[in-house]
């Protein structure tokens, strides 16, 4: 039999699964819950005040053995980043009023979860995610297996043949958060002009979201184990990427790249270069 190449999987940190918690950005004890992710826990999936902690550590353990992103490795989901998009308030007005909102590469549907405390209709919301665990974790997590309407597509971005081709063309919204800065130049343009085909084609669509940058724009070089080379944006080379998506599409966008408010502080310094920015962007189709 011909031997064949394995097809190249996208991840930012390769580990060893028997060795996770040696990894420098988990952190094992939540120190703090911040006030809006207690009152979630305790409001939306009525888990009384003296257990949220303990709770919400079982399932971020669980997550972290998945694949062990920083965000659960230091508790940034706890956080709700969709919150603190300046869009924020006009993305949850729109699926209010019936827009249809994908996060793409979701983890345990934490955003999805703060739209719905938030007052948006769960039937508008889709969440996507390489992982069907971690969409299976965030229902034990948020305790809504059965009130929840959200619908969970277990998908590749890169393979065209994956569930998400169900939901082409249907999108008002996609929400892309720490998305982008797993990918090299090539796949970020490519993961983009998915994003364009699943968008409905009109005035109005809209990409938004974060992802980690730096004040210097360039390709990284791995730093761990079967790591691969990313690129790493800052504020312009971000829009730069975007205005070739709009030549490769012939579609015309509104294109705001910024970098957000948010500094990495020396909690980080472990593992994040000096100069690491958080850039929020806005992608809204003309």
């Amino acid at each position: 039999m011909a031997e064949t190449t394995p097809k190249p999987v996208n991840i930012y940190w390769s580990h060893d699964l028997q060795n996770v918690e040696k990894l420098p950005w988990y952190q094992k004890e939540l120190q703090e819950i911040n006030p809006e992710a207690r009152e979630l826990f305790e409001k939306y999936s009525q888990i009384p005040s003296e257990e949220v902690v303990s709770h919400i550590t079982q399932f971020r353990d669980e997550g972290f053995k998945v694949f062990p992103y920083p965000c659960l490795g230091k508790w940034g989901f706890l956080n709700f980043n969709i919150r603190r998009s300046p869009q924020y308030d006009e993305i949850l007005r729109r699926v209010k009023n019936g827009d249809k909102l994908l996060d793409i590469g979701c983890c345990v549907g934490q955003d999805i979860r703060k739209l719905v405390y938030d007052g948006a209709p769960s039937e508008n919301l889709v969440g996507s995610d390489l992982k069907k665990e971690f969409m299976d974790i965030g229902y034990d997590l948020f305790r809504d297996g059965t009130t929840l309407k959200a619908t969970f597509i277990a998908a590749d971005i890169f393979d065209p043949e994956s569930d998400l081709k169900t939901i082409d063309g249907s999108m008002d919204i996609v929400y892309a958060s720490h998305f982008f800065h797993l990918f090299n130049w090539d796949e970020q343009v490519d993961a983009a002009k998915r994003m364009v085909a699943l968008l409905k084609p009109k005035a109005g669509s809209l990409v938004v979201g974060r992802h980690t940058g730096h004040t210097v724009a360039e390709e990284t070089t791995p730093r761990f184990k079967l790591d691969k080379p990313k690129f790493r944006h800052n504020a312009e080379s971000f829009a730069r990427l975007w205005k070739q998506v709009e030549e490769e599409t012939g579609t015309n966008f509104k294109i705001d790249s910024f970098y957000d408010d948010e500094a990495y502080t020396d909690k980080n310094a472990n593992f994040m270069p000096e100069g690491t920015r958080t850039i929020g962007f806005s992608i809204e189709r003309l």
